[in-house]
């Protein structure tokens, strides 16, 4: 069975972070471990406390993993700080990892700023290069090319300019109100379009680590980088079409969960899985 590490934050209520990543690795047919960055209180509602761990505590989670359980991929998400990023970075080239995905978290949902200055600045300088790929989204795209981006001719501009400044393949997806659920993947062979059917679905809440964990997933199956998207926007595209609704919450963001679990099994595209 092929395996997969998520590097990541914890959301307490299951719908983002290292719990959206595993059910989505299990649902895709690998083995999901984890290296925790740090915990959250969160639910549908936002982010009302974050504890990051330790830089070395941290290490010794990635050790744990590769001296044992060799991972055929890593997703990295959320990680807050410079010191976090810079061991993350520095075990990932001891152990010589490889299809390395990274979803470059920025701002939550609820707009809280989760990625300060200096980790920004580690992120570019250290990750960003290492990755096979990275999924940025529209207000995180422009933080990281420096651009504004209104339209799809703007998406491609800004995913050839951070293709070109850090060497990796760009999944920029869509939405936020711009070309629909499309998303643009900027790489050495030029741009390729992923036609996707906005859903209207407001349990949104994760799909960004959904979509990054489930890549990854196909790629430490062997799937070219193309056919890896190709099949994670499916599976995306089946689990909110499922339209399940958990949240109980009054706030702006209630009912806000993303469906990465057993219900989202039916909609798989792998047979294998």
């Amino acid at each position: 069975m092929k395996t997969a590490l998520s590097i990541a934050g914890s959301d307490s209520s299951g719908g983002a972070g290292i719990q959206a990543d595993l059910k989505t690795m299990t649902m895709n047919g690998v083995f999901g471990m984890t290296a925790i960055t740090a915990l959250t209180a969160q639910n549908t509602m936002g982010v009302s406390a974050i504890m990051e761990v330790t830089p070395e505590f941290l290490k010794e989670q990635i050790n744990a993993v590769f001296e044992d359980i060799y991972p055929d991929a890593v997703k990295i998400g959320m990680v807050s700080s410079a010191e976090l990023i810079q061991v993350i970075a520095e075990r990932l080239r001891f152990f010589k990892a490889g299809n390395i995905v990274v979803d470059p978290v920025m701002v939550a949902t609820s707009g809280s700023r989760l990625l300060r200055d200096d980790a920004l600045e580690m992120l570019r300088k250290e990750l960003l290069p290492m990755a096979v790929l990275i999924t940025p989204n529209i207000p995180e795209a422009q933080i990281l090319s420096g651009l504004t981006i209104q339209t799809a001719d703007d998406m491609e501009r800004a995913a050839k300019k951070i293709h070109e400044d850090y060497g990796c393949a760009v999944l920029l997806k869509g939405g936020h109100s711009i070309n629909d659920a499309n998303d643009l993947l900027c790489d050495d062979k030029g741009f390729s379009w992923f036609q996707g059917k906005r859903i209207a679905n407001p349990n949104t809440h994760g799909t960004g680590c959904t979509l990054s964990s489930a890549i990854a997933s196909n790629l430490a199956k062997g799937y070219p980088l193309e056919e890896a998207i190709r099949r994670s926007k499916e599976y995306i595209a089946g689990a909110l079409s499922a339209m399940l609704d958990l949240g109980r919450g009054s706030g702006p963001m209630q009912h806000n969960f993303n469906l990465t679990g057993e219900f989202a099994n039916h909609y798989s595209s792998d047979s294998d899985q």
